[in-house]
């Protein structure tokens, strides 16, 4: 057997197992497609995706109000009203929050970066109290400002690092040539270093799109009025143990929700692949 021929069963084999793990991992989102159009009894009893008898009750039922105050449209907009300005303010205090310790030299940058840095491994659930704590002091619960005021301070702290390290990798001259053509440090920022941030700044949106629109304990702790829940807490409020509840309605609800997440993954997949990449073998 040739070299030649041995590439080529390796290369064979290769995609037959990434192929294989790929409909491995993408089968329960394929199977949640097919469940929403089972009934009930189905579901429990089928494994395979396909539905028997399908039925179109999830649907149906899917978009009806609960107790006439908050349906699963409502939900999903309140849901945005934080996710969209959350990015937003993320991006640009981030932004901002990197360059000044990747480009500038001030007393104390090293122990304030340390500091930091060390807020990463503070779990969350050691600052609810003390933070709801405030928040309400400050007349802020039963509102969405807890939730997307935060951003714009850098407490996102991940974002800052990653954003940091691909700075790391951008060439101080195009920042000294910028400086001789008579750019001052916020010009600088906004036309060298943003357009050369971009595939990183569209990691950290998509990440941050993500964890926001996944977020359930956070509106869960602050938000207390039924018209403003969240599309997380919406669908958790739909499952009523007591008396049952319709699976393929729920799925259905799921399957709705988690439309906008994957179109404004899949339309901005490149850049989200080209910032990880980058920001991982930068510095």
């Amino acid at each position: 057997m040739t070299r030649e021929q041995k590439n080529q069963i390796s290369t064979v084999l290769r995609y037959i197992v990434l192929i294989l793990v790929g409909i491995i991992m993408v089968y329960p989102l394929i199977w949640m497609v097919g469940a929403t159009f089972k009934t009930n009894s189905e579901i429990f009893t089928s494994a395979w995706f396909w539905p028997k008898n399908p039925v179109f009750d999830g649907y149906n039922d899917a978009f009806k109000s609960y107790g006439g105050k908050i349906d699963l449209i409502k939900s999903m907009i309140n849901t945005y009203k934080i996710v969209i300005p959350k990015v937003i303010f993320t991006l640009v205090s981030a932004t901002i929050t990197a360059y000044g310790f990747a480009r500038f030299n001030f007393k104390g940058k090293n122990i304030f970066f340390a500091l930091l840095m060390c807020t990463l491994f503070l779990p969350q659930v050691v600052l609810n109290a003390p933070q709801y704590i405030m928040f309400n002091k400050w007349g802020w619960v039963d509102s969405y400002l807890p939730l997307v005021i935060p951003s714009l301070f850098a407490c996102d702290t991940y974002f800052v690092f990653m954003l940091n390290q691909f700075l790391r990798g951008i060439p101080r001259e195009l920042e000294e040539a910028a400086k001789i053509d008579g750019c001052n440090a916020i010009q600088t920022l906004w036309y060298v270093i943003v357009p050369m941030l971009k595939p990183s700044l569209v990691s950290c949106a998509l990440f941050q799109f993500m964890w926001t629109s996944n977020d359930f304990q956070g509106p869960l702790i602050y938000i207390s009025t039924m018209t403003k829940y969240t599309n997380s807490i919406y669908l958790r409020m739909s499952m009523d143990g007591d008396v049952g509840f319709q699976w393929n309605r729920v799925l259905a609800m799921s399957l709705i929700s988690i439309i906008p997440s994957l179109i404004v993954f899949f339309a901005s997949q490149d850049s989200f692949v080209e910032g990880i990449a980058a920001g991982g073998v930068k510095g």
